[in-house]
Parts: structure tokens; C-alpha cells; sequence
């Protein structure tokens, strides 16, 4: 029979590396199914005759879990901030094992089955995921709505986003080489950990395995801590703001796209669409998209450069840090001024015709159409100014962090 550790104590880095597994579970008021999943845990670890240990993140529970899980022979560590995300990070640090294979407390997966990932991360990855779609989804397991719309529409986004080939971003049962998620500066305290350690550990290049699992209903007679709305955002949120590109840049250059060529066709009169009120308006909108996508096209560099600089993101791109070192502050200076004087006679000159063309005060169309794309200039001017400043201060952080 396979000795587990005592529950007492912290130890040091040689008795934790002295076992290969720990078998972590997040626990907020799981009195009903703990002790089932930790003797299904226990009975793997003897069964296989795995040097490891079950380890409960208790999460604040209320219902006497804790003492369940002591009593069960699990060690417990108590996580005082509150979140699947927190109970996980806490309980990675705190195992004893070279690897960590964690799963949900609420006997919707079968620890007895922990062949596949544990044999994974043996042969050397780094992570293995889970796949509930490949394995199988018991009915009464997960709702419709989470099967068909919400995990294949956020694992879709992350595959996009991240380049990786994970079809199951969620799935509450996955394995970790310990050394190597410790190193991915997990931070996230919510469910959308789950998606946090997949893109972190894609981005850190690390090896990524996934295996079939199988999804039971759960053993709960209340409801589930998911909220379906609330982590569904939370998880799209994570996923947008770890790619600026998707967020910022791609956007940007769409909308940036769209109102150069209008700008290009409506400004020069090419192109006049109806009469009057209806172009001019129209040639706007064109100079408001091309304001709108520089911006949020700056926007996506300096997030990336903050990103690297703050530790957020992973390092930029040999391409990327090389544009970053071109755009001075001088050159944008130099850049934005000109924007802004070009800007400056082209509204006087706009001006002139328009109190010579028409005797009766009607601004002639070339006048308004001029004017226009003067102002939508002398923005880009300010912009650059603002933004050249601003990466400038970014990169006395990144020069130093060098």
C-alpha cells in the first residue's frame, strides 16, 4: 500500500520532490461527494503503486469538508481567498508531488482512470488536458448550452487566439509537471484559470498533451458553483486581453482599412454617393473609422510593449521589439508635427474657399471635403504625439528590464 505523507507540516524541497504525484482537489462545501473522489484517488495511487499523495485546497467550506477529507487520510491546506483559480494556484504550490493531476471534488470524473495523464506527463509533457468531448459526456453531465454553444465557442477562441490544438479548454481534469506550471506566474483567482494555464503554458512553449476523459454527473444535490454568464465573460474577457492582437490589432487595421479607402474615395470626389448632407456625412464616418482604428492599432502596440515589460505577456517578437526600437520619440515628434501643420493649411485653405465659392455663406462641397481630412490629419498628428510619448515611457521599463 502506497504510504502517503503525514498532513501535518510544511517540508522542505527534498521530501516534496521524494513523491512522483499529488492528486489535487479545489473544495468549497463538497461534505456530499469528497469523500468518495478521495478514495477513488487513494485506491488509484495503491492500485498503481504510485509514490503520492491526495491534497484538498479547501476553499472556505462551511460543511465540515476539511475534517472529512483529514479523516479520509487526505491532506488539506486552507486557501483563504476565495476562487477555483486561488484554491488551484495554493494547492500546486503546497503539493508534494513531482507532478499534479487535479480534478473537481464533486465526482464528475473517475480518479480511478488517471492512467492517460499521469503516463503523459511521465513521458514528458507539461500539461495534459482532459477531453470530455473525445472521452464521452454522460446525460445529466453538463448542461446543452455549455455542451454545444459555451466550451466549443471559448475552446474555438482559444485555439484561434493561441495556436494551440486543445479541444477542450475546461475540462476540470488535467495533470501539470509542478516545476513547469509554477514557472507560467499563474494569477487568475476565478474559473478562468482554466483557460490561463493552457494559453500560458502554449505561449511558454511548453508541451501540451491531451487525453479522453469521461464526464459523469455529479454527485451534488445543490447547484453548481459555475455561472454559466458571469465565468462564460469571464473566460472571453482573459482570452481578449492576452491577445492584443485579436482585441486591438486585427480591429484596428479593419476599421483603419475601411476609412482610408473612404476617406481616399469621398475626400478626392471620385466618389459622391446622394446628394449633399448624405456624402458629407458619409465622409466623416470615413475620417471618424480611420481616427478609430490608428488608435486602436496603437493601442495593440503599446499593450504588448507593457504586457512584455510588466511580465503579463510573454517576450515580443524579434519583429515586433525591432519596430519598437525604431519608433522614437524624436521620430514621432518629428511625425506628429508635420500631421499637425499639414493639418493646419489645410484647414486655411479650406476656409479661403469656402468664403470665396458661394455668396449666399454655402460651404462649397471641395471646401467641406478638404476641411475634413485636414481635421481627421491633424488627429493622427495629436495621436502619434501622444502615443510616441507614452511608448517612450514604456521603454525605459523594457531597456531596463534587459
Amino acid at each position: 500500500m502506497t504510504a502517503l505523507p503525514p498532513v501535518e507540516s510544511p517540508v522542505g524541497n527534498r521530501q516534496q520532490s521524494a513523491l512522483e504525484l499529488t492528486i489535487l482537489m479545489p473544495c468549497l462545501n463538497e461534505a456530499e461527494t469528497l469523500a468518495t473522489c478521495i478514495g477513488k484517488a487513494r485506491s488509484f495511487l495503491d492500485r498503481q503503486g504510485v509514490a503520492g499523495e491526495v491534497l484538498v485546497a479547501d476553499n472556505g467550506s462551511d460543511d465540515n469538508s476539511a475534517a472529512i477529507a483529514r479523516r479520509c487520510g487526505a491532506r488539506t491546506i486552507e486557501v483563504p481567498r476565495r476562487g477555483y483559480g486561488a484554491a488551484l494556484i495554493q494547492g500546486i504550490d503546497a503539493a508534494r508531488g513531482r507532478y499534479v493531476i487535479m480534478g473537481d471534488a464533486d465526482d464528475s470524473y473517475e480518479f480511478t482512470a488517471l492512467h492517460d495523464l499521469l503516463d503523459r506527463l511521465r513521458a514528458g509533457a507539461d500539461l495534459v488536458m482532459g477531453n470530455r468531448f473525445h472521452g464521452g459526456i454522460e446525460p445529466g453531465a453538463m448542461p446543452w448550452h455549455h455542451r454545444y454553444i459555451g466550451n466549443p465557442a471559448l475552446s474555438f477562441i482559444g485555439r484561434l487566439f493561441f495556436r494551440t490544438h486543445i479541444g477542450d479548454f475546461h475540462c476540470g481534469l488535467r495533470g501539470v509537471r509542478r516545476d513547469s506550471a509554477r514557472e507560467l506566474d499563474l494569477r487568475t483567482t476565478g474559473m478562468e484559470f482554466a483557460s490561463e494555464l493552457v494559453v500560458k503554458a502554449a505561449h511558454a512553449n511548453h508541451r501540451i498533451d491531451e487525453v479522453p476523459v469521461v464526464l459523469h454527473p455529479d454527485g451534488r444535490s445543490r447547484p453548481p458553483h459555475l455561472r454559466s454568464m458571469r465565468d462564460g465573460w469571464r473566460h472571453l474577457r482573459f482570452l481578449l486581453l492576452y491577445s492584443p492582437r485579436w482585441l486591438l490589432l486585427y480591429p484596428g487595421l479593419a476599421l483603419l482599412l475601411v476609412g482610408l479607402v473612404g476617406l481616399g474615395l469621398l475626400g478626392s470626389g471620385v466618389v459622391i454617393p446622394g446628394q449633399g448632407r448624405f456624402a458629407e456625412g458619409l465622409l466623416v464616418a470615413a475620417g471618424g473609422l480611420v481616427i478609430a482604428g490608428f488608435q486602436a492599432v496603437q493601442f495593440s502596440l503599446l499593450a504588448r510593449v507593457f504586457g512584455a515589460t510588466q511580465r503579463l505577456l510573454p517576450p515580443m517578437r524579434r519583429n515586433v521589439s525591432s519596430l519598437v526600437d525604431r519608433l522614437t520619440l524624436e521620430a514621432g515628434l518629428v511625425t506628429g508635427i508635420l500631421l499637425v501643420l499639414a493639418s493646419v493649411v489645410g484647414i486655411a485653405v479650406s476656409l479661403f474657399m469656402s468664403r470665396t465659392s458661394d455668396p449666399l455663406g454655402t460651404v462649397a462641397p471641395a471646401a467641406f471635403r478638404l476641411g475634413t481630412c485636414a481635421v481627421v490629419l491633424g488627429v493622427l498628428g495629436f495621436q502619434v504625439i501622444l502615443g510616441s510619448t507614452f511608448l517612450s515611457i514604456l521603454n525605459l521599463k523594457r531597456r531596463d528590464a534587459r
